[in-house]
């Protein structure tokens, strides 16, 4: 969502982009041990199927050897004979009562900029809300940069996520890519750099088709931002066709479903670069595509399903602008928002994103409505056996790195799917868009130890899995917070969610004092 990755790469994609602070080489974490035993769960595999448990679940070198069901959910009726026993030197971790899942993947993460210049900061919001693979769409911070810390993560010589570093295509080119030769010879230098994909936003179509269908043969994997500048000659069907394995956003699908016109109903007085019109009039291009289950609606989706795609909406980062009241009063900012990130936050025709210079009740309508087709359509596709995955694209439009994440399952949940399958999106699909199916995704044996463990029912309640929790009214009427993620263990290694947030504000009130910074709602002295 970046918009200077938009300009530079349609208009100049010789570019530097400003690097953030990395993460700090510190041993944090439990383990990993040789044998690690999570005992007495409730699993939530992430394959879709139906929790199950009481189970133990027993790890050796970072790979699931066993899961063990322990018999009827009561007490007392599982033998302790029956259960796997403890090795010298292994770890018990005691669950019983929680649930356990696969680790999260979120499909669009953008590791900071300018706003959130800190690394660790963006690492333990997402680890601290079950996150344990990103994709970064873009790499802003260089490739460079982004490779060092996915291979200290993959040692764990940092506590972050794995990374899967995606760069944003022409960028670093010596000239603008003019031709198809170019563009392959560009796609080629990228893998041999060591990026794991593309991120795409427009081009000419013969450059666009050169480059997709280059790196698919490559082995390399693809993403693209549709940007508008672009859709009236190339929409999501040309790139699906060229092998775009998957989209971002919405841009260029309804592109691909206009009726009574071959292109989206300007203004006359439209300019992209005004951030205003540029999210008014999107908020408005559903209604201009063919309406729900119509011949050239379901013959759009067919064709993506016949190719495979996925589809990575990212609802939560468009959510202000259906509602940006609740957007901006979320109550996490208060703690957890670094004062840069707020800042960023606040009408400018400089931020991207923010967009508020005039945002009323006639553009929430607008876009609640956009907000109805679009999920209907992406409801539709996972019901017709699409792969849907969970992107939260923050820190933009105030939605925070984690907390936006969770928000995203919840959208998910909105748009119709059964909470095993926001979790089958959040996991498995994830790991699948990703080509990283047999090493993660799923509590499976002979997969990665990366688990999400938390004390309440997620499926009951996504709000449990918020790092602040949910509001639970007791039985002695007092009100308490229940949830937030209790555990995130990745590659074997145990991290206290709890504490990763803690180090989170010990962040935040930091740069605070720094800039003596007090949060204040836009316009208020």
């Amino acid at each position: 969502m970046k918009k200077i990755f938009l300009l530079l790469t349609l208009l100049a994609p010789a570019f530097v982009i400003a690097q953030i602070l990395k993460a700090p080489e510190i041993k944090e974490g439990d383990g990993p041990y040789t044998q690690l035993i999570i005992r007495g769960a409730m699993l939530i595999d992430g394959t879709g199927a139906p929790p199950v448990g009481p189970v133990d679940i027993v790890v050796k070198q970072n790979r699931i050897v066993n899961i063990v069901s322990l018999g009827l959910p009561t007490p007392g009726m599982s033998s302790s004979s029956s259960r796997p026993k403890l090795e010298a030197g292994g770890k018990e971790l005691d669950c019983e009562g929680m649930f356990v899942m696969p680790g999260f993947v979120d499909m669009h993460g953008h590791i900071g900029g300018s706003q959130a210049p800190i690394a660790e900061y963006v690492y333990k919001l997402w680890m601290a809300h079950g996150v344990t693979t990103i994709r970064d769409p873009g790499s802003g911070n260089g490739l460079e940069w982004v490779l060092d810390q996915k291979l200290k993560s993959e040692k764990n010589l940092i506590t972050a996520p794995r990374i899967k570093a995606y760069v944003t295509f022409g960028s670093g080119a010596k000239e603008p890519i003019r031709t198809a030769e170019q563009a392959r010879a560009w796609v080629n230098e990228n893998k041999t750099k060591g990026a794991d994909g593309i991120k795409f936003f427009g081009a000419a179509p013969e450059i666009m088709d050169a480059a997709i269908r280059e790196n698919k043969r490559l082995g390399l994997r693809s993403a693209c931002h549709h940007a508008q500048l672009g859709v009236a000659r190339w929409n999501v069907l040309h790139s699906a066709q060229a092998g775009l394995t998957t989209m971002e956003h919405w841009y260029g699908l309804p592109e691909a479903m206009l009726t009574g016109s071959t292109l989206q109903n300007y203004p006359l007085n439209y300019n992209y670069s005004n951030e205003q019109h540029r999210f008014e009039e999107a908020g408005r291009l559903w209604k201009q595509a063919a309406a729900p289950y119509t011949e050239k609606w379901n013959a759009v989706m067919d064709s993506l399903l016949a190719l495979d795609f996925t589809l990575d909406p990212t609802f939560d980062t468009y959510e202000a602008a259906r509602d940006l009241h609740k957007a901006r009063r979320q109550e996490w900012h208060e703690t957890y928002t670094l004062p840069q990130l707020w800042a960023f936050y606040q009408p400018s025709r400089v931020a991207h994103g923010s967009f508020w210079f005039s945002w009323g009740t006639e553009q929430e309508v607008a876009w609640r409505e956009n907000f109805r087709l679009w999920m209907t359509f992406v409801n539709e596709y996972k019901n017709r056996g699409g792969r849907v995955t969970a992107g939260s694209d923050n820190a933009f439009i105030f939605q925070l790195y984690g907390f936006g994440y969770i928000r995203e399952l919840e959208l998910l949940r909105e748009a119709g799917f059964h909470p095993l399958e926001v979790i089958r999106s959040a996991t498995l699909y994830g790991a699948q868009a990703l080509g990283l199916e047999r090493e993660i995704g799923s509590v499976e044996i002979g997969k990665l130890a990366d688990f999400v463990v938390v004390d309440q029912n997620p499926l009951e309640n996504l709000q449990v899995l918020y790092g602040v929790g949910a509001i639970k009214l007791m039985d002695d009427n007092s009100v308490k917070r229940v949830g937030g993620v209790k555990y995130t263990i990745k590659d074997g290694i145990i991290y206290d969610a709890k504490k990763l947030l803690a180090d989170v504000k010990k962040i935040v009130d930091q740069e605070k004092v720094k800039s003596g910074f007090v949060l204040k709602q836009p316009g208020i002295d």
